[in-house]
């Protein structure tokens, strides 16, 4: 199982940005060090608080600042670009990486972001359909290809570079749980990434949500690997549940404050119409079931989503700065230190070994066998 995260990332607006993203660099370094497997960045150019606007580029700075962790996009907003660029930058990041690389793509959803670019939502899925047979044919072709669409054509196009992980380097995509974005992945072979708890109108439920992939392979002829599938949500992890809420309470606010100021806060509300100032932070946390509590209650609400799910190969934790660096660093601690190995039974033998060393000591048998050690110390002193 792979744990890692989904950084959009989220900042105040009201911030330095340099200093936003030298922290969000900071944190996939520390990260890094704690073992998790991957992290994600995603695209965005407005709104004011997602403010990364080249994941590419902040790739190669985190990928010379760590060691093992798998970077991506997460994602490249594919109708924003020509497919060619896409894939030509992506294969000359794949290099730069040495194969620490996955193309995460979707279509984009910031309302913000489509108008920016004068895109309508009924444009964004089809050209981003579109756009990813393009990529994946110039990843995966051994010659200049032409390819005649709706939204672009190629004649005979070819990437000089190729991506440094062959046959191509790895494509995924992120869903919100819609029909077409698990129709696309099965249809192309992709690992996909769901987003629990989806605020989409018309979104599968996630227990679905694999079917749906595999039945898409199948008719294509493709496999899916169920191990490839990552599900996506925020939590935080505090020593104690109380001391988790209170660390997060006033950020959650803050952070859905930027919702309703898009637009979007139906996805927190209690009923309709409900204003800001009525909401509270349990609230929230309990409507958007966000994973909020000590070590315990984290790995045990994680095990019923996955069990939710029927099953998947990992976890990718949404980053928000709902809580300060240190307590944000305190709590990918705990993660790592006591969630991670529930999960994956990693420290099993380990806990296994201490139970019969408190089962042997509750006996007496560990007694017995130092008083018996010193019996035979005492004989051999006397001959």
């Amino acid at each position: 199982m792979k744990f890692g995260f989904f950084m959009m990332p989220l900042h105040h607006p009201s911030e330095n940005p340099t200093l936003a993203f030298e922290r969000d660099l900071d944190f996939i370094e520390f990260v890094d060090h704690l073992g998790f497997d991957e992290c994600f960045i995603g695209e965005h150019h407005s709104a004011g608080w997602e403010t990364i606007p080249a994941p590419d580029i902040f790739i190669a700075m985190a990928a010379a600042k760590t060691k093992r962790i798998t970077l991506g996009t997460g994602v490249i907003n594919l109708p924003y670009h020509h497919p060619f660029h896409v894939a030509e930058r992506m294969a000359f990041l794949d290099h730069l990486t040495r194969g620490r690389l996955v193309m995460g793509v979707g279509p984009g959803v910031l309302a913000t972001d489509l108008m920016l670019f004068g895109l309508s939502v009924d444009q964004v899925r089809p050209m981003s359909n579109e756009s990813l047979d393009i990529i994946i044919k110039l990843l995966e072709s051994d010659g200049p290809i032409t390819y005649e669409g709706d939204y672009w054509q190629l004649r005979d196009m070819e990437l000089m570079v190729k991506s440094y992980q062959q046959p191509r380097l790895p494509v995924a995509m992120a869903s919100s749980g819609s029909v077409n974005s698990l129709t696309q992945a099965g249809r192309h072979g992709l690992p996909v990434w769901s987003l629990v708890n989806s605020a989409i109108a018309g979104s599968i439920p996630l227990s679905q949500q694999w079917g749906v992939v595999e039945s898409a392979a199948a008719e294509a002829g493709k496999t899916v690997n169920r191990d490839d599938w990552r599900l996506v949500h925020y939590v935080h992890v505090g020593e104690t549940r109380e001391q988790a809420m209170a660390d997060v309470s006033d950020g959650i606010l803050s952070s859905v404050s930027y919702n309703f100021g898009n637009g979007s806060q139906r996805q927190f509300q209690t009923y309709a119409d409900q204003p800001f100032d009525d909401l509270t932070a349990e609230e929230v946390v309990r409507n958007r079931r966000w994973i909020v509590g000590d070590p315990d209650d984290v790995a045990s609400q994680l095990q019923a989503l996955f069990d939710e799910a029927g099953g998947a190969g990992g976890f990718l934790i949404t980053i928000n700065e709902w809580a300060s660096t240190q307590k944000m660093y305190h709590s990918m601690e705990l993660f790592a230190r006591y969630v991670m190995p529930a999960l994956t039974g990693a420290n099993a033998s380990i806990q296994r070994a201490w139970d019969k060393t408190q089962r042997w000591n509750a006996d007496g048998i560990i007694a017995g066998y130092r008083q018996g050690m010193r019996s035979t110390d005492g004989a051999r002193a006397t001959d």
